[in-house]
């Protein structure tokens, strides 16, 4: 005895994601698309094993689905999640066209129809769709990240970068020559110890080495008994 398969006809891609949605029980507002995708790839394969013939448009509606699905395994899946909503948006749309259209079923009489023209009638504006919390939160959570985004940097962003205090070098080479000028030689470690911070001590450094390599000091000894001397005109530490 042959085993045979049947399969509703559907309509589109739209009819056959939302017969799956419904199926398996899934979540339309929150689309597991790893799992729908697994489900409607399947359900193609059938219908082409059973020789139905299969549209185009079922077969865009797949490669849709493996971009929303690639895009979501990215470390960045915003552009992931932006087009699973939107996909869940048609759904929704597509379920309540269902609805209307099954609603409206009994009041098709059939043969000719004379109808009147459309009266004029003030639009109503208010939203009367219902969603679970947990959508409405999600909403709510993702506007105002979408807000935030477009606010200027909060001062503590910055914190970090305008509250050290950045010395410049120009200015430790006026304080290392004020300290010769008193002493006429001082100790090489002690044009460091008021340093408070790295940026003091590394501004110091590159200031000896400019007045050396301006030959305007001179640095002899070693280890602790390294010695700073002011060199007048005409001296020279070309021996250092």
């Amino acid at each position: 005895m042959e085993i045979s398969y049947k399969l509703p006809d559907f309509e589109g891609p739209l009819d056959l994601l939302l017969y799956l949605v419904q199926k398996n029980k899934l979540n339309i507002y929150d689309i597991p698309i790893h799992e729908l995708l697994e489900q409607y790839l399947g359900t193609i394969q059938t219908m082409q094993e059973l020789d139905m013939e299969v549209a185009t448009e079922f077969l865009d509606m797949a490669a849709r689905l493996v971009q929303i699905k690639s895009a979501m395994l990215l470390p960045k899946h915003e552009e992931g999640d932006d087009l699973r909503q939107q996909l869940s948006g048609e759904l929704i749309e597509y379920q309540l066209c269902q609805e209307a259209a099954r609603r409206m079923q009994p009041l098709y009489i059939g043969g000719d129809l004379f109808v009147r023209e459309p009266a004029e009638v003030e639009p109503d504006y208010t939203y009367r769709r219902t969603h679970p919390a947990s959508v409405l939160l999600d909403a709510y959570f993702a506007a105002a990240g979408r807000g935030q985004r477009k606010l200027p940097p909060s001062p503590q962003a910055f914190h970090s970068i305008v509250a050290k205090k950045i010395v410049s070098v120009s200015s430790k080479i006026i304080f290392v020559l004020r300290r010769l000028r008193v002493g006429k030689s001082v100790s090489y470690q002690s044009l460091y110890g008021g340093a408070r911070n790295k940026s003091e001590l590394v501004a110091t450094f590159l200031a000896v080495l400019e007045l050396i390599k301006g030959k305007r000091i001179l640095v002899d000894g070693e280890g602790e008994h390294q010695k700073v001397t002011l060199l007048g005109k005409g001296e020279s530490n070309d021996g250092n």
